[in-house]
């Protein structure tokens, strides 16, 4: 009766590692893509008053027919490092390629940018961010 149950066990153990081998597409698991889209606008050169609504753009021409995450997020970078306290967007389709934000009120500087995230992140080249008047 022991070897039996031995039998049976690694039977099993076998099943389960042949099912487990196969491809994921064999699997019926639906393929996903990362999409990294480049960011149009703002540019390099793009002035924004701190305060004011823009009309943030990128490049949708090459989108997958399935994004691992289309739900999309915007946020500031200044330099080097991400604030991601600083949401100026988020809850929209990253297929759109376009979402409105409110510039954020912060310091007036040259070395802004923005990281548009959905199932990867992008950042737009740098832009100046003023906050009052020149």
């Amino acid at each position: 009766m022991k070897s039996f149950t031995t039998f049976v066990f690694i039977l099993l153990s076998l099943f389960s590692a042949l099912v487990y081998a196969l491809p994921l597409n064999e699997r019926n698991v639906e393929a996903r893509d990362v999409f990294v889209p480049p960011v149009t606008y703002p540019h390099q050169g793009t002035i924004w008053l701190a305060g004011a609504h823009y009309d943030v753009t990128w490049e949708t021409n090459d989108a997958p027919v399935n994004i691992t995450n289309s739900i999309g997020q915007i946020y500031l970078r200044v330099g080097e490092e991400t604030w991601l306290n600083t949401t100026l967007a988020s809850g929209f389709n990253i297929r759109d390629g376009t979402v409105r934000v409110q510039a954020p009120k912060v310091p007036t500087g040259i070395d802004y940018s923005l990281v548009l995230f959905g199932d990867s992140g992008n950042f737009s080249p740098e832009f100046t961010i003023i906050n009052g008047w020149l």
